[in-house]
């Protein structure tokens, strides 16, 4: 895994939207399309702003996915991540499709096999993720499953993942925050050709060293980041700030 450590937030988008808008390019030339799972939430504000500013994203040929959705919101309440990513993103720049994730679904069983049939079949060629003040990746709280069978599911967010919502502003208190999402494993998520990492802030910072510098361990989602080649990760100093000299 490959480690960029930039000075503040506003670098690090630059850097990482940067590196993800080239790769989105040359997957384009290569085979004519790119698919794309897209982390949202504030920490990737400024990689999203930098990554719509990027010129020569033939945006025509790019699938769009999310990777995860709060059970119960629908396009337009206000914490919908797919409001986040028309905000941020698809308000801005126009893919050949966005799917989406419909947390509003009445039989969420049904839901997690419609969204899988939409998941391309040789893999997603990108992904874009956080990584969670407690370690998760999308929304695979600890302790998630390394080769869990399923390519998407409802699961039932920890508390550590529902007042990170709170410190996120997404909600004023824990009783709103959902208590299930949908998301992408995280086998899909590894699977992915490139892996884009963004964890900027100081709120990060022990999940980040716990990542880096800890076991390998399903007690911490994000270590399995160290065991894929073809992943990028994109800290700040603040989030830096607990890895060893």
């Amino acid at each position: 895994m490959d480690i960029h450590i930039a000075d503040n937030r506003a670098a690090l988008g630059l850097a990482a939207s940067s590196a993800i808008a080239a790769a989105m390019r040359g997957r384009i030339a290569a085979t004519g399309r790119v698919t794309v799972a897209f982390a949202a939430a504030p920490s990737q504000n400024e990689t999203l702003a930098g990554l719509i500013a990027e010129s020569g994203i033939a945006w025509d040929r790019v699938t769009a996915y999310h990777m995860d959705e709060y059970a119960g919101a629908t396009p337009d309440s206000p914490y919908s991540f797919r409001r986040y990513l028309r905000e941020h993103v698809f308000d801005h720049v126009q893919p050949a499709a966005f799917h989406q994730i419909c947390g509003e679904a009445k039989n969420p069983r049904a839901e997690c096999a419609r969204y899988v049939a939409l998941l391309p079949e040789d893999g997603l060629d990108i992904a874009l993720l956080g990584i969670g003040e407690n370690g998760h990746l999308a929304f695979n709280d600890p302790p998630c499953d390394f080769e869990d069978l399923e390519d998407v599911r409802i699961v039932d967010l920890d508390e550590a993942c529902r007042v990170q919502q709170v410190h996120d502003g997404a909600f004023a208190t824990l009783d709103d925050v959902p208590k299930q999402a949908y998301t992408l494993t995280v086998p899909v998520l590894m699977d992915a050709r490139q892996v884009f990492v963004m964890v900027p802030g100081p709120a990060k910072a022990v999940a980040v060293a716990l990542a880096l510098e800890g076991p390998v361990s399903e007690r911490c989602p994000a270590s399995i980041l160290r065991t894929r080649a073809r992943a990028s990760l994109y800290l700040d100093n603040d989030s830096a700030a607990m890895l060893s000299a």
